[in-house]
């Protein structure tokens, strides 16, 4: 005795596996978009292999950062913020390198490049080590 069941996947199955040509007669006659599991199957490969030949050409791009056009307000703004953020004293303003640092950045064209944490360290290590060599070589002391 067979039992009839009412899950649209067995039937699919089931005409995919017994009664392909019948089916693919109707569908064609009927207009109708074949969803056999072959059939299905078929499509995801030929699409898998166009989108792989696409990806392969396609390249990601970067968006670019926005710099954000100057104004005394802004600046003023962001001044102070920097000030509360990074509990600096409110004489770091009138400092001369804080004032060099500005004016250096202000000659940039295309924004700011901010060094991260590995490379400031970096830079400092060698600074530092450079300014030890130098105070060696005026210390020294020939025999």
């Amino acid at each position: 005795m067979k039992t009839i069941v009412d899950e649209v996947t067995t039937l699919r199955r089931h005409l995919d596996a017994h009664h392909l040509g019948k089916y693919h007669n109707w569908a064609k006659g009927a207009k109708f978009i074949s969803k056999l599991p072959s059939n299905v199957r078929r499509w995801k490969a030929a699409t898998e292999e166009v989108m792989c030949t696409l990806d392969r050409d396609l390249k990601e791009r970067q968006p670019l950062e926005r710099v954000v056009p100057y104004s005394a307000q802004a600046f003023r703004r962001l001044s102070i913020e920097w000030l509360v953020a990074t509990d600096q004293p409110i004489q770091s303003f009138q400092h001369p390198m804080f004032i060099a640092m500005l004016n250096m950045a202000l000659c940039t064209t295309n924004g700011l490049h901010i060094l991260g944490r590995k490379v400031t360290r970096t830079e400092l290590m060698n600074t530092f080590r450079n300014h030890l060599v130098k105070l060696k070589a005026i210390f020294a002391v020939s025999c």
